[in-house]
Parts: structure tokens; C-alpha cells; sequence
């Protein structure tokens, strides 16, 4: 029997799976489950050997190559089968790597998270410069390239995404005349819904020129560029002080090194009143590594960390965690979203670069979906406080703010937070 097989055989029980290969010849693996879709995929020249040298990364490669393809299902349906199987929390082990390739993974995490300033922008730019129109094709209008909160399943990515903005403006308190700061501002889309929502200056930072160029053009669009700045600068080059601070999907970039410098930092940019933000990706688990696919093509030094590092992080910066919420399943039902709408837009995205790129791209999405679906993956929000007094004792004014923010009606509901 193939070494292969022998990992198909360990790792597919629910579900059914066929592998061919040259030659005609093929093996089922699994039984049959109404809830998982069928899959076969066919072995081209060399991918066996490239997977068993590297499951994650070579795997990811073949499919890229065209040395991996699917007969019968997609990438999305082959990752859910294989996670499916494999759940987080059962505890098993069939697709967790060697011990050799989590030394090798160790090591590669160590070197690239070292994310000083001279290769953050570097980092940056490689995923966040790509073409507009790409980013265009799968998110939303706004451009909310990142967790979406979705107060029912069924809601729009559209009004998932604007429920997400609602949601973290409504724990921010922001009250009128605050200044506010966007660590990792994007294409403008929160700094400017503050604004809109709140009548709040804010000053949005990136260090990506694609982003910038477009923050800067909304906000001239909407007429607001004297009260919604965009500046390409990084976080640890600000100087100066904020009432309130929000940072969505910036943090992953940080660096776990950085990590103390990061919250030194927002600590010193605070008012002593000041209140602020953090949204990001994390482990629901222990402390782990950046897997070979996302290093090398997706987000160079990028890491998510579990809640023990972002604790490291701030303990004894003299700032009170506020509030921590963990959302589970939102990122998932985002990401099934961009998904579909990569898929449909196939035919756009291989005019715009090539066949590799769009099977990479799905590879990516599907690869994350069945991270927070079925792996070890969660969205923690965090708000921080200089101030014990700075925000009411309960969580009430959270609730009534963030209706408020959906109907529309914010400024009063905020003054009275």
C-alpha cells in the first residue's frame, strides 16, 4: 500500500473519497455521508511524492500546478472532507505535521516573524498591493477585508460587514469631539463609517500605497478629508494622542517580538482616558507557527497568536483589559463568502493574472474557511482601557449603542453611553 494511502486510510472515515491514477487505476476511501459532498481527485506525475515531503505545502503546490486536480468536487469540498475527519476539538491527529516538518515550520515562523520596521511594509505590500479590481471581485462594496459579524447566517456579506463596523464603534464610546486613530486602516472603510457615525476626527495609517491611494480618494470623495486623514507611516513612527484607538486585521502582522512594543505604543498614543480596540485573528489554542503555504505565498511574517501571546503582550503596561469576546464561527461564514464569489468570478481573476494565481487564491480561502469551520481558528475582539473609570461598569452601553449605530441614529444613543 502507497504511503498515502495509508494516511487517505487514518484520515477519511466520514465521507467518501477516490483517488486515480494514471493508468486507470483508483481506490475509495471513506463511506458515504449526506453531509459531506463526494470527492475524487487524480494524482498527476510527482504530487504523491511532493505531498509526502511536505503535506501542507506541497500539497497546496500540486493543486497550484495542475499536478493535483478534482475530478468530481472542488478544493473547498476536498479541505472539508480532510477537516471534517480531523475536527480541532476531537483532538485528532492524522493531519497534524511530522516532528521534522514542525522543526522546519518552527523555524521558518522564527525567522519571518521577526517583523521589524524595515520588512513590515515589505510584508505588507506583498499581499495588500495586489490589483484593486481583485479585491473588488470577492468583498464587499466597502472593502472590509476582514471578519465580518453575522447576527444571523443568512444576513449579506453587505450587511454582515456593516453589522461588523456597528459592532466595534458601539464598544468604543467614542463621544463627540474625540480624536481617533485606525492602526492598519485599509482602504478607509472604518475611519470613515467613524466619522459618518460619530462626527470623530480620525487618522487612518497604512503601509500599503494601494490602500492609501484609495483611503485618500474616498475620503475626498465623501468630503471629509480635513476631518478622515490617511497617512502612510508606521504605527511605532506616530507621535501624538487619541481619545480612542480601533485596529482591525492589523495585529496578524504584528510579529509576537513586537508584541510589547505594539502595546507600549498604543498605551503611550492613549489619553489617559483613552480607550481602545483590537481585532484580530487567533489560536483557541496553544502558542503554534505560521504553516509553509501562508508564509510563502499569502502573508510573509504574518502570525496568529493564541490568547496566552496577546496577554504576554500587554501584562504590566498598566492598561485594564476591558472586554474580551471570542467569535467562533463569523470569520467562517465570511470566508465561505469570498469563496463563492472567487469562484464566480474565475474567469475575471484568470484574465487578470493567470490560472495558478486563482487556484492559489481558492486554495487560500478554502484553506482558512476549514480553519475556523472545522481547526483551531477564532476572531478575539479586545478592548483596553488606560482608565478603570473611563467606561460604564456594564456591558449595556454596548448593546444599546450598537442598536442605535444600526438604525442609523448613533450620535444620541453615544452621548447618552
Amino acid at each position: 500500500m502507497a504511503l498515502i494511502d495509508r494516511f487517505f486510510t487514518r484520515a477519511v472515515k466520514r465521507g467518501q473519497l477516490t483517488v486515480l491514477r494514471d493508468g486507470g487505476a483508483s481506490r475509495t476511501f471513506g463511506t458515504p455521508d449526506p453531509d459531506l459532498k463526494p470527492v475524487s481527485l487524480r494524482f498527476g506525475p510527482g504530487a504523491e511524492r511532493q505531498i509526502l515531503r511536505d503535506p501542507s505545502l506541497g500539497a497546496a503546490e500540486a493543486f497550484m500546478d495542475g499536478k493535483l486536480t478534482l475530478e468530481e468536487g472542488e478544493i473547498l469540498d476536498l479541505l472539508m472532507l480532510m477537516t471534517e475527519n480531523n475536527r480541532w476539538e476531537e483532538g485528532r491527529t492524522a493531519l497534524d505535521p511530522k516532528p521534522i516538518q514542525r522543526l522546519v515550520g518552527k523555524a521558518a515562523h522564527w525567522l519571518g516573524r521577526r517583523n521589524m520596521a524595515r520588512s513590515a511594509k515589505r510584508n505588507v505590500a506583498h499581499h495588500y498591493d495586489l490589483s484593486a479590481t481583485l479585491y473588488d471581485l470577492f468583498l464587499d462594496k466597502d472593502r472590509q477585508y476582514s471578519c465580518a459579524y453575522f447576527t444571523d447566517p443568512s444576513n449579506s456579506l453587505e450587511q454582515a460587514q456593516a453589522d461588523k463596523k456597528a459592532h466595534i464603534v458601539a464598544k468604543l464610546a467614542i463621544q463627540p469631539g474625540m480624536k481617533v486613530l485606525d492602526i492598519g486602516c485599509g482602504w478607509g472603510g472604518m475611519a470613515l463609517y467613524i466619522h459618518e457615525k460619530t462626527g470623530a476626527e480620525v487618522l487612518g495609517i497604512t503601509l500599503s500605497e494601494e490602500q492609501l491611494k484609495v483611503a485618500r480618494e474616498r475620503a475626498v470623495a465623501a468630503g471629509v478629508a480635513d476631518k478622515v486623514k490617511f497617512e502612510l507611516i508606521d504605527y511605532r513612527a506616530l507621535s501624538g494622542q487619541f481619545d480612542r484607538i480601533v485596529s482591525v486585521g492589523m495585529f496578524e502582522h504584528v510579529g509576537t517580538p513586537q508584541y510589547r512594543t505594539f502595546f507600549a505604543k498604543v498605551r503611550a498614543l492613549l489619553t489617559p482616558e483613552g480607550v481602545m480596540l483590537l481585532h484580530t485573528i487567533g489560536r483557541a489554542g496553544a502558542p503554534g507557527y505560521t504553516d509553509a503555504f501562508t508564509l510563502k505565498y499569502i502573508f510573509p511574517g504574518g502570525y496568529i497568536p493564541a490568547l496566552s501571546e496577546i496577554a504576554q503582550g500587554y501584562e504590566g503596561m498598566k492598561m485594564f483589559a476591558t472586554d474580551i469576546e471570542v467569535l467562533r464561527l463569523h470569520y467562517a461564514y465570511t470566508l465561505k463568502a469570498w469563496y463563492e464569489r472567487t469562484v464566480a468570478a474565475r474567469n475575471e481573476i484568470v484574465a487578470l493574472y493567470d490560472e495558478r494565481f486563482y487556484r492559489m487564491w481558492t486554495f487560500y480561502l478554502a484553506g482558512c474557511f476549514v480553519s475556523f469551520w472545522n481547526g483551531g481558528l477564532v476572531n478575539y475582539q479586545l478592548q483596553f482601557s488606560r482608565s478603570r473609570h473611563a467606561l460604564p461598569i456594564t456591558r449595556d452601553y454596548m448593546a444599546q449603542a450598537e442598536e442605535a449605530l444600526r438604525e442609523d441614529d448613533a450620535v444620541p444613543q453615544l452621548r447618552r453611553a
